[in-house]
């Protein structure tokens, strides 16, 4: 496999876990990046730029990162909240006055972020067009009931993730998150990421596909807890709906998906991009600022969900908008804040290290927050950190 790219003295593990992820773990095409202390020290990649083809990854190969999208998206109500633009503590209904209805009226802003809203599904799935449109999907999560008490337990968002916060900005500041966070965040720091890719990057981005892990994984190929495995089998349980939300399923290569703002599901950026956006959250990044303050970055990090998942059937723990380290998405440290992405890509930072980590890849898995080849990495990362 040839591996293109630089690592910094002393993170070669890096490397070396990375060209095993294509031998052993089955990657078609893939890029990795880590920034230290606002330095970049990682910047691989290899393969080809669609799951399924031989033209090769380049420096320039963006991909969609599924809910790796929501650590994104999660920064642009932060900045708004660091801005006294939006308040956590406030009802979202303050905000968006037709979500006041069935039992919605004390959802906080803070309960959107950490998923305690009770809204992780919709009684009818919207069609990928609905979802895309930027209007449907806020009519539907604003007349939909609560599976839960809003507040008392928490459940992850999947999809509804997307119309919550993006009407939510769009309610506190009239423009959307893709909006925001292109002219906030991603043009400042120079990041190669978009939630609603615009026509002129369309040519850099590869095609994804379903990959089973290959034989030569061996012990890897983990098999889920019977619980879990029933929960995404039965087509009523609240984790299926949860997913279902919109069904079905889109096509995640079409340009109109990719050209729509879902801030839960369809990001699409560089490893490069997730690694140094993550770096900012925490600190000053070469030629670039940071985006949040210290007392912002306390708050994504600060656990506000924690224990059994209602969703995943898993126990999991949120900030504001950030998974944590935990069992079903273990990170680098109990420090760590950031997102997986259902099928392999991964972005965290983890202030105590001084860290930013980005993967992406186009051979999605079947994993959902802890993706094997993500996981080698963030091992080979914490083995390079703790030699230096």
């Amino acid at each position: 496999m040839d591996v293109h790219g630089s690592v910094a003295e002393g993170f070669e593990p890096v490397r070396d876990a990375f060209v095993r992820n294509f031998e052993v773990l089955g990657d078609r095409g893939a890029a990795v990046a880590v920034y230290r202390d606002g330095r970049k020290v990682v910047d691989l990649w290899g393969g080809t730029r669609d799951a399924e083809g031989t033209e090769p990854w380049t420096e320039g190969t963006a991909q969609i990162v599924r809910s790796a999208t929501k650590g994104v998206a999660a920064a642009v109500p932060l900045l708004l909240h660091q801005r006294g633009l939006l308040d956590l503590d406030a009802p979202v209904g303050s905000y968006w006055p037709e979500f006041k209805t069935g039992g919605k009226e004390r959802i906080l802003v803070r309960d959107v972020l950490a998923h305690r809203a009770g809204i992780p599904a919709l009684d009818r799935g919207l069609s990928a067009a609905e979802a895309a449109d930027g209007v449907s999907g806020a009519h539907a999560v604003a007349a939909q009931q609560p599976f839960w008490e809003p507040g008392t337990e928490h459940g992850y968002h999947a999809q509804t993730y997307s119309w919550l916060v993006s009407e939510l900005v769009l309610r506190a500041t009239g423009r959307t998150v893709g909006s925001v966070l292109a002219e906030e965040i991603a043009e400042p720091l120079g990041l190669e990421f978009w939630i609603g890719l615009p026509e002129t990057e369309t040519h850099r981005v590869g095609r994804v596909a379903p990959v089973e892990p290959p034989e030569s994984a061996g012990m890897l190929r983990t098999r889920p807890r019977r619980n879990v495995s029933e929960a995404y089998a039965d087509p009523d349980s609240l984790t299926r709906r949860a997913f279902a939300a919109i069904a079905p399923l889109p096509d995640e290569n079409d340009p109109a998906y990719r050209a729509a703002e879902l801030p839960a599901s369809n990001g699409i950026g560089t490893a490069r991009a997730l690694a140094r956006f993550y770096g900012a959250t925490i600190g000053v990044v070469e030629d670039g600022a940071r985006i949040f303050t210290p007392a912002t970055t306390e708050l994504a990090a600060r656990e506000h969900s924690a224990g059994p998942d209602r969703v995943l059937v898993v126990n999991t723990r949120f900030g504001a908008g950030y998974m944590l380290h935990g069992p079903a998405s273990p990170l680098l440290s109990p420090a760590s804040f950031g997102h997986p992405g259902r099928g392999g890509s991964l972005g965290f930072a983890d202030p105590e290290a001084g860290i930013g980590f980005g993967y992406v890849t186009n051979a999605l898995a079947k994993s959902v927050t802890a993706d094997p080849r993500a996981q080698a990495l963030v091992r080979a990362l914490k083995s390079a950190l703790s030699a230096l």
